[in-house]
């Protein structure tokens, strides 16, 4: 008998993922591959990473139970576009892979998806609600609202990082000034702290710790940055936990220094520690491939059909 698996691919600007899920919920197979860039290449790399993947599972791409993608960009009906560190605008990845594959795939943004894997990672009641912080090159969360992501209206649900906090702020990549993603994210960062580093937040936060004053500036316009899209959640959706992840959070007590943020202005606000805003944070396990796992829930009705 064959075994049934769903699988996830998470489609990121350097490397793609892609995990096997078996019928109890567990991660049964993993690969990584590089991301190809443009349309080409992308197509190529994402072939590539599931027949390696059926490869080390012992079956082949036809017999998965279901295949999700998860990619940066704006999507709809399967087609990509804003991938802009992929190369990719208007492309119709969905039907490209079932052309190569011989079978049907269903493609949806990362964030989303990321906030799925987050989702069936940390929750077990289908009735909590929780917003998925994503804090990498850009800022933006991902929401599960009874089980279900929340696209919203136009599929705009959740693009925080655009919702201006200065209106004499720099000018953000979406035309506007000021918005939250430029101070609270990896390309706001390395606005803020100029590097040769490849890595800027982590550069920063070392400089930090070693007692760089303005280095500790940019940390502590971070930190806030990322604490005010913490409560900006909670306050415009009241969802039960924010779960952050992302590149950045990664970084060393980060998750700490948010929450020490939230506690801080607990104390001058009734309103919000009535609301417990600082016990509403978590974070995600470090190695816990969440986009991809997210991925392959995508084609899920909800997310309660699967099990931990």
């Amino acid at each position: 008998m064959i075994p049934l698996y769903r699988v996830g691919v998470d489609i990121g600007g350097t490397k793609t993922d892609a995990v096997a899920i078996d019928e109890q919920g567990a991660i049964a197979g993993q690969v990584r591959v590089r991301s190809g860039i443009g349309p080409g290449p992308l197509v190529a790399s994402t072939v590539q990473a599931l027949e390696e993947l059926a490869s080390r599972v012992g079956v082949s791409t036809i017999d998965f139970t279901s295949i999700g993608i998860g990619i940066p960009g704006t999507v709809v009906d399967g087609r990509v576009s804003h991938a802009v560190n992929l190369a990719i605008d208007g492309l119709d990845l969905g039907a490209e892979l079932d052309a190569r594959l011989g079978r049907s795939v269903s493609i949806d943004n990362d964030v989303n998806a990321a906030a799925l894997g987050a989702f069936h990672l940390l929750e077990n009641d289908p009735s909590h609600s929780m917003a998925f912080l994503n804090l990498g090159t850009g800022l933006a969360a991902g929401l599960v609202l009874g089980g279900k992501v929340w696209r919203g209206a136009r599929g705009a649900a959740g693009e925080i990082g655009h919702v201006p906090i200065d209106p004499n702020g720099p000018e953000c990549a979406c035309g506007q000034r000021g918005c939250l993603e430029t101070v609270a994210s990896g390309s706001g960062v390395a606005r803020m702290w100029p590097t040769d580093s490849d890595q800027p937040t982590t550069a920063l936060f070392e400089a930090a710790a070693s007692g760089d004053p303005e280095a500790i500036a940019v940390r502590s316009r971070l930190v806030e940055g990322v604490a005010s899209a913490v409560r900006m959640l909670v306050l415009t959706i009241d969802v039960d936990s924010v779960v952050l992840g992302g590149g950045v959070s990664t970084l060393t007590n980060l998750l700490d220094d948010v929450r020490a943020v939230l506690a801080r202005w607990e104390t001058s606000s009734a309103f919000l520690a009535s609301i417990g805003l600082s016990g509403r944070v978590h974070g995600l396990p470090q190695e816990f491939p969440a986009a991809a796992v997210g991925a392959a829930m995508v084609s899920s009705e909800r997310v309660t059909n699967w099990q931990r």
